[in-house]
C-alpha cells in the first residue's frame, strides 16, 4: 500500500491543537473473475487525528477504509468531503459508509472492461 496523496488541517480549540490528516491510500487487490484473477488498482482512505496541547500529543485517533474504488477521483471527492468538514476517524465509517456501498460496483464494472478488452 502507498500513500499518494494528503490533506492536512490544524484547528487550535480551547488551547487543543487538533491536527487531522486524510490520506488517500492505492494498492493492488486480486479479484477472482471467470475462472481468472485479475490485479485491480483500488483507492481508500486513511484519517489521523493528534490531539496536542503544550506540545504533547495526549490524545490520536485513527481509522481507514481500504479497497473504495479503482478510480482514484471518487476517493478524493470523498476525501476532500472528509477534509471539508473536519470529520474526525470517530465518525468517518458513518460519512464514508454509503459511498463505499455505491462504490463497490466499480469493482465489478473494470472487471467487465478487462473481459471485454
Amino acid at each position: 500500500m502507498n500513500i499518494v496523496d494528503v490533506f492536512t488541517k490544524s484547528i487550535t480549540n480551547d488551547e487543543i491543537e487538533h491536527k487531522y490528516e486524510y490520506r488517500i491510500t492505492k494498492s493492488n487487490i486480486e479479484i477472482y473473475n471467470y475462472g481468472v484473477n485479475n490485479d485491480v488498482q483500488s483507492y481508500g482512505i486513511e484519517i489521523e487525528r493528534k490531539d496536542i496541547l503544550n506540545g504533547k500529543t495526549i490524545n490520536l485517533e485513527r481509522d481507514s477504509v481500504y479497497n473504495i474504488s479503482p478510480h482514484r477521483h471518487k476517493v478524493q471527492q470523498l476525501t476532500k468531503l472528509l477534509y471539508d468538514n473536519e470529520v474526525s476517524p470517530i465518525n468517518a465509517i458513518e460519512i464514508l459508509g454509503d459511498y463505499v456501498d455505491e462504490y463497490i460496483i466499480d469493482f465489478d464494472n473494470v472487471l467487465k472492461e478487462i473481459s471485454i478488452g
